[in-house]
């Protein structure tokens, strides 16, 4: 075994990831931020401490500099950065920020430079250049340079159409300086959270003037990605205030329920947090654009091997025949091989039409055409919000119909980010059912009405009658008990305005467990630093608040102990399952029936709490109050501290019930997800939230089933290690030359579905940062050996990570659904291309909010969501809409269809240009070689542009095998997409071979048929002009029959467009043979009356039609055997389409629930931070303006107690 360990660097193996953290840092570890010494101080910072002498020592990584009120100071040349040469910027951003790819002063180099990466667009400008040299030129050069500015002009306009700071809160117009933020494009969670400034700021910076003459400084951490961390020093006034994230406002943040605010820019335009997160704006070309590209490769090289062969030709007859023939003379006594040099730059522009420019003009027409047939499909609308759907792009659209992964946010696009109280469990006894007073069960009956209670907010749906009787007869003490404990066990902050209570919760799930126990009663009314004021049906009670034990990951719970007016001092517990039955009394006779209905709950998706209550003694109460106390003033490790005393009072709990919270999902979301996986696409769910929140919501859309196996990040990092160590021992000298087995990490037949966190991610892709070694940190190699072999370590340990990377993608890949959860938009991103990188599939992300941007930039297709959480998403999306349902339509309709007639077009385009092209090429042997044309010039000119373009460019959008309702129905359709079998390298040579003999038809049965002719009035027409007029009428009349037999979807356009441009072909010939255009322009017309004189003659009209049919009866003879004998899921369903017609509805699967067989819980659905417990108690929450509830009602309703039975 290699024991070499890296001498700067080592991953970080040792550590348990923490399945509850998010990875805060996808840039280093917190042991570098802790482990990093001190570094030299500026200046100002030595002032500072001078004035200071208990300032602590600066850390390495508060290297970031800002001086309020001082512009000056931040121009100074050590903050200026060479940007190039001699010119230089400050290393400070300015507050602008852009997401578009371009600016008045790039746009023109970067489009062309954009557009000239096409290898055909680069081709035609090297063309253009040589039609310019009139010694190999046949053709004007304007015949390529107005196509060219035409097809750079019109993408240069579509592209052109594609198309603010971190503050340090220093005060607001809240009480303490409060600030109330919304932070869904953040973190994508629509709960309100708060900010608090630091009370020196909030005592002396509330007027504008005091704002004015603020000379703070502000060292801190350098620009960085981590959103939820921040360490920064104030040095103000000869003193020194710590800086943490609770004190920052981030760009992308929304203040809520606050007048104003005033800050200090921090960080600013790029700098700020979530554009560090947001990645490099990429630009996108699809699957079938490189395809193109290389292509066009091979037209190059069979066009330079074509003209060199003629070239050749040309000089072995010039020196056989030409030099030979007096009459062949030109006047220039120019050697055959330099003759034939020439010709071979005149048959490189005789035959470029093999690639003609006006093929990408027609594909951006057509993509242009798609585009918006998106934006007017009013099945795409969302009528609730005014939303349609919209391309932002027209590039993308025949991609939309080759996806093989999805990548999915969760909160706000599966969901509707809407928090619902479902079901409880009370006693034993399950509420929620459509049920009326009497107890019996009904399939409909009408809601509970809440009019007998004030406070009820009239949005709350509740069908259960016989639950509030219950609550209003008092029969069971336990049934109030628990509403209580939703009343007065919380977090949540209570506002009025204009008399209605509103509440401000610091997780949706609180927020809906609050409302709930109102609507049923118990109203949350008012709190003050130490009481809380409810509301029982009706009567006003104020409790004493003696310590509120707030949620963290770990603890997974919260708890409040409160003294009744009575006296009595109460314990009241929320919290996952799993940690409050642990914590139970052993005499709880409820136990098992709660048990089942969790069990129950979670196979309906619904996410769950336990609530349990506890008398406490005076005497217990004051002995465990001084140990809370003690622990609250620690200075070091204060929440271990606090956690260990929330343990010694958090045991003998009584259990009350449980609750069941539906986190409602989009409508359609189960179908479209079903829809999707039959197209063989797999979807994978990355988001922020907890596992058990994500994997709830898993099975709520049917990404996961009771028939599903779940592996888990501890589970596949045994099975990735072990693949590692068996392809380690395989290795050895003869490794590279044995053939590459791949082998399943599962056996065949299950279903599987992987569920792994940010931080099991980056422990399994070893992305984990590495911490420097202090010791070996300033040591660097001294010899040539040290350098060599430290380059090896690195090399290995690259090695190493990539392997692993590619394992754990081949892993997940044999997943039917991944699910990444606590993952930060760093991640997201990762995680997209990493299957980009290693499984080479098309890819799409779809998210709301500004912490999917970076994933949807990184996916082949980005798709947004214009949902609750702001237009970062839909600015950088490729396509938006209003809902996830409309995915499916966007996929299986528009992207199928876009594919399929996209590569219809392509093919028949690259044909009918073959057919068209090589005739010149067997117009050659009898010409000498000599780079003459085989039509006229003016139907070489109008060919591409107007005899054969307009009804490819309509099948190019109109054209569709089946119907938009059976495409929905049968999702197996769009498989084809995925497979390439449409368009590829097989499809272009069968295009190329199908050119080749439709050109040898073509040439060779008019030649025939010319040969010692003689027409009815004894003349022979069988000149050049007269063949050159049959063999394009032919080619005419074929391409344009032969586009009729691609063409699935018949409509009267469609039909027009076919024989219009053949009746258009020979209109416009006849006006180009007469006599009066060749007296106006003798030179450009030289064809005067070869048409009327070569198609009056019957035998020329045999010739045509002769040539036509042996084109066209065999591809009629091979579509018909392959459609009978071999055909296609289309083939079938069109063959049985009247008998589809009708389609059949999506049924949802049922549920089988098996008791006990399910072991999920939502566990803790709170928020991903603490609750606002500190803040609480600090009592700087509270709102000076109203005057606070001080006087304690003693008389009131009973106390509901919980009775125990031994």
């Amino acid at each position: 075994m290699n024991t070499e360990r890296d001498s700067e660097t080592t991953f970080e193996e040792d550590s348990q990831p923490n399945d509850e953290v998010v990875p805060y840092s996808d840039d280093e570890t917190e042991d570098e931020l802790d482990d990093q010494g001190p570094t030299a101080e500026p200046e100002q910072s030595r002032v500072n401490r001078e004035a200071e002498p208990g300032r602590e020592t600066f850390r390495k990584d508060c290297t970031w500099q800002v001086k309020a009120n001082d512009r000056k100071y931040h121009e100074q040349p050590h903050f200026m950065n060479t940007k190039f040469f001699c010119i230089k910027e400050s290393k400070y951003a300015s507050n602008a920020i852009k997401t578009y790819k371009y600016n008045v002063l790039t746009f023109l180099p970067m489009n062309l430079f954009e557009q000239f990466k096409r290898a055909a667009n680069f081709y035609f400008l090297i063309l253009l250049i040589l039609q310019a040299i009139p010694q190999i030129s046949t053709l004007a050069w304007y015949t390529t340079l107005v196509p060219l500015l035409l097809v750079l002009g019109i993408t240069a306009i579509k592209d052109l159409v594609d198309d603010v700071a971190d503050i340090l809160l220093l005060s607001s117009s809240e009480p303490n300086s409060l600030c109330y933020v919304e932070t869904a494009e953040l973190d994508g969670e629509t709960n309100l959270k708060f900010k608090m400034a630091l009370e020196i700021t909030d005592q002396y910076l509330q007027r504008e003037d005091n704002l004015a003459t603020f000379d703070g400084f502000i060292e801190c951490e350098e620009p960085n990605n981590r959103l939820d961390k921040f360490t920064g020093t104030l040095f103000w006034r000869k003193r020194s205030f710590p800086l943490d994230a609770d004190k920052i406002l981030l760009r992308g943040c929304v203040i809520r329920n606050t007048d104003f605010c005033h800050g200090l820019v921090i960080f600013a335009g790029a700098d700020t947090k979530i554009m560090k997160n947001s990645g490099k704006t990429r630009f996108k070309r699809t699957k079938i654009d490189y395809l193109m590209n290389y292509m066009v490769y091979t037209i190059f090289i069979v066009l330079i091997l074509l003209s060199a062969g003629l070239a050749i030709g040309h000089a072995y007859w010039e020196a056989q025949v030409g030099n030979y023939s007096w009459y062949l003379y030109d006047g220039e006594n120019i050697t055959p091989s330099y003759r034939g040099f020439l010709n071979f730059w005149g048959y490189i522009i005789v035959l470029n039409t093999m690639v003609p420019i006006s093929l990408y003009v027609s594909v951006e027409v057509i993509r242009l055409g798609q585009s918006h047939f998106i934006n007017w499909d009013l099945q795409m609308y969302y009528s609730e919000k005014d939303t349609p759907a919209k391309a932002r792009t027209t590039t993308l659209n025949e991609q939309l119909g080759q996806i093989q992964y999805i990548f999915s946010d969760k909160t706000g696009t599966l969901t509707q980010n809407i928090m619902t109280f479902k079901k409880c469990c009370i006693n034993g006894q399950i509420y929620g059912d459509h049920r009326d007073a009497s107890q019996h069960t009904h399939g409909k009956i009408e809601q509970v009405d809440f009019s007998w209670n004030a406070f009820a907010d009239g949005k709350f749906a509740f069908y259960d009658h016989y639950l509030i009787e219950q609550i209003q007869s008092g029969k069971e003490p336990e049934v109030r008990q628990f509403f209580f404990l939703l009343a007065v066990c919380h977090t949540v902050m209570v506002d009025r305005i204009d008399g209605q209570i509103n509440y401000q919760a610091a997780s949706p799930d609180e927020g809906a467990l609050v409302n709930a126990a109102r609507n049923f009663g118990f109203a949350f009314l008012a709190r003050t630093q130490n009481t809380i004021t409810i509301s029982e049906l009706g009567t006003e009670r104020t409790y004493s608040v003696l310590a509120i034990l707030d949620f963290n990951s770990d603890r997974k719970r919260m708890s409040i102990i409160v003294r009744t007016p009575e006296g009595n001092i109460r314990l009241y517990c929320k919290g996952a399952d799993t940690v409050i039955y642990e914590r139970l009394h052993p005499m709880n006779p409820t136990k098992q029936e709660t048990q089942d209905a969790l069990d129950i709950f979670a196979s309906e998706t619904l996410r769950t709490l336990c609530l349990c209550y506890k008398e406490i003694e005076e005497k217990e109460f004051a002995e465990w109050n001084k140990k809370f106390m003690a622990a609250s003033v620690v200075s070091t490790n204060r929440d271990e501290a606090l956690d260990k005393v929330y343990e010694e009072i958090e045991r003998d709990l009584i259990l009350l019930g449980a609750t069941a919270i539906e986190d409602k999902l989009q409508d359609g979301v189960p179908e479209t997800i079903s829809k999707l996986a039959k197209a063989d696409i797999k979807i994978w769910v990355l988001t922020g939230d907890k596992k058990e929140t994500a994997e709830n919501i898993g099975f709520a859309c049917e990404l996961l089933t009771e028939d599903t196996t779940i592996c888990y990040g501890e589970d596949i990092n045994s099975l990735l290690h072990t693949r590692v160590e068996n392809q380690r021992n395989r290795g050895g000298v003869y490794a590279k030359f044995a053939p590459v087995v791949y082998e399943p990490f599962f056996p065949p037949g299950e279903n599987r579905a992987l569920v792994i966190t940010g931080s099991w991610l980056n422990e399994i892709l070893l992305e984990k940062k590495t911490k420097r070694s202090k010791i070996l940190k300033l040591k660097f190699p001294r010899t040539e050996e040290e350098r060599r072999m430290r380059t090896q370590s690195k090399r290995r340990l690259e090695a190493k990570k990539e392997q692993r990377q590619k394992n754990f993608v081949d892993l997940a890949c044999e997943c039917s659904a991944v699910i990444c959860c606590r993952v930060t938009p760093k991640q997201k991103a990762m995680v997209v291309d990493l299957v980009k990188r290693y499984k080479k599939a098309i890819t799409l992300a779809i998210g709301d909010g500004a912490n999917d941007v970076n994933m949807i930039k990184t996916a082949h297709i980005g798709v947004g969501i214009s949902g609750q959480e702001g237009m970062q998403a839909v600015m950088s999306s490729d396509y938006s809409f209003a809902q996830f349902r409309y995915l499916q339509r966007l996929l299986l309709v528009h992207g199928r269809w876009s594919y399929i007639r996209m590569c219809k077009f392509l093919r028949y385009f690259f044909y009918k240009n073959f057919a068209f092209t090589l005739v010149h090429f067997w117009y050659s042997f009898f010409n000498g070689y000599s780079a003459q044309t085989a039509y006229e010039d003016w139907f070489i000119t109008l060919y591409n542009v107007l005899y054969s373009s307009l009804p490819v460019l309509l099948m190019g959008l109109l054209d569709q095998d089946v119907s938009d309702k059976l495409s929905l129905r049968f999702p197996g359709l769009y498989v084809v997409g995925q497979r390439d079998l449409l368009f590829n390298y097989k499809r272009f040579f069968v295009s190329l071979l199908h050119g080749i003999l439709t050109s040898m038809v073509l040439f060779f049965i008019p030649l025939g048929a010319y040969l010692q002719t003689v027409g009815q009035d004894g003349e022979a027409p069988s000149d050049y002009q007269s063949f050159a007029v049959t063999v394009a009428s032919a080619l005419v009349i074929t391409v344009n029959f032969q586009i009729g037999l691609d063409t699935s979807y018949w409509t009267f356009v469609n039909a027009f467009s076919i024989f219009g441009s053949i009746a258009l072909y020979f209109g416009i010939m006849f006006d180009f043979h007469s006599a009066g255009i060749h007296v106006l322009l003798p030179s450009a017309f030289q064809f005067t009356g070869t048409a009327s004189n070569a198609l009056r003659q019957p035998y020329i009209w045999l010739t045509i039609i002769l040539t036509v049919a042996v084109c066209l009866l065999p591809v009629v003879a091979v579509r018909f055997l392959s459609m009978t004998i071999w055909p296609s899921e289309s083939d079938k369903i069109q063959k049985h389409r009247k008998r589809l017609k009708a389609e059949e509805q999506w049924k949802r699967r049922q549920n089988v629930f098996r008791r006990g067989a399910s072991s999920r819980r939502s566990a803790y659905a709170f928020s991903h931070q603490r609750g606002y417990a500190d803040l609480i108690s600090s009592g700087r929450s509270i709102r000076k303006k109203r005057s606070p509830l001080d006087a304690i009602i003693a008389d009131g309703t009973a106390e509901y107690r919980r009775t125990v039975e031994s």
